[in-house]
């Protein structure tokens, strides 16, 4: 799964990287660590970008691309706007439940 590093030149394409709240994205990353199931390492982190605002400036942006770079990793199709629809729907319902976010997650896959 993805390291802080990696997460952070993600969002360089949008932004600075400039992470503003760092214990958030350490919590979801020792969560990653702590599971094998790839959605919901994925899951922790969409809700630590999203929810937290882990940075200063582009999480949304951020967190596509990040779900992106997942499924085309592990060779999945995907609705790309089923993603933008996840990402608006975490945000204005604010979900953070993460079996919540992973349903929502295995929705974008065809």
């Amino acid at each position: 799964m993805l390291t802080k590093n990696a997460l952070i030149e993600i969002n360089k394409e949008f932004n600075d990287g400039k992470i503003i709240n760092e214990s958030s994205l350490d919590f979801a990353i020792s969560n990653v660590n702590n599971t094998k199931d790839w959605i919901k390492q994925l899951s922790y982190l969409t809700r630590a970008i999203l929810i937290d605002h882990i940075f200063s400036e582009g999480n949304k942006r951020t967190v596509g691309a990040l779900i992106i770079a997942v499924l085309e990793e592990k060779k999945l199709a995907y609705d790309p706007f089923r993603i933008n629809k996840l990402i608006t729907d975490i945000i204005i319902k604010n979900i953070t439940n993460i079996d919540i976010i992973r349903r929502m997650i295995k929705y974008v896959i065809r």
